[in-house]
């Protein structure tokens, strides 16, 4: 190969290269036009913006696998689980359920899956979490519905 013919065959291949590297940015931004991104977001604190509760699940006493546990249990019962872990201490007796949103109805309604009365229910209200309701599982979660 001579030296003329190996600069043409490098000029080639580095626009064959550049055309593919254009041809797979164009697909790219046209599926981002045809199909761009859903974000989901709150408009209000108090308004969902769709009927399913979001909760997160927190384990308060510190049984392994204990908010996995729950997590499965709530997703059974049609609540949408965003997130589970541990609590910032493992001394809670009492499970309780956290009002993030502001709606004590869908507060309501998680105790009630899990067989917690509405004095269990605790509002704190806050526009940073976008959920409605933490769940804190404590020693008593045998007594709980699961």
């Amino acid at each position: 190969m001579t030296e003329n013919q190996r600069s043409h065959f490098l000029l080639h291949a580095a626009l064959g290269f550049s055309s593919i590297l254009l041809l797979v940015l164009l697909v790219a931004l046209f599926s981002r036009i045809i199909y761009p991104r859903i974000v989901s977001e709150r408009t209000d604190v108090s308004l969902l913006l769709s009927e399913v509760i979001q909760v997160e699940v927190r384990n308060g006493c510190g049984v392994p696998g204990l908010a996995t546990k729950f997590t499965s249990v709530l997703r059974q019962n049609g609540f949408d689980v965003v997130d589970s872990g541990n609590f910032e201490t493992f001394d809670i007796t009492r499970s309780f359920v956290v009002d993030r949103s502001g709606n004590m109805e869908n507060a309501r309604r998680v105790a009630r899956a899990l067989g917690l009365s509405d004095d269990r229910i605790i509002r704190e209200i806050s526009p940073d979490f976008y959920l409605d309701a933490t769940i804190v599982i404590g020693s008593d979660y045998e007594s709980l519905s699961h």
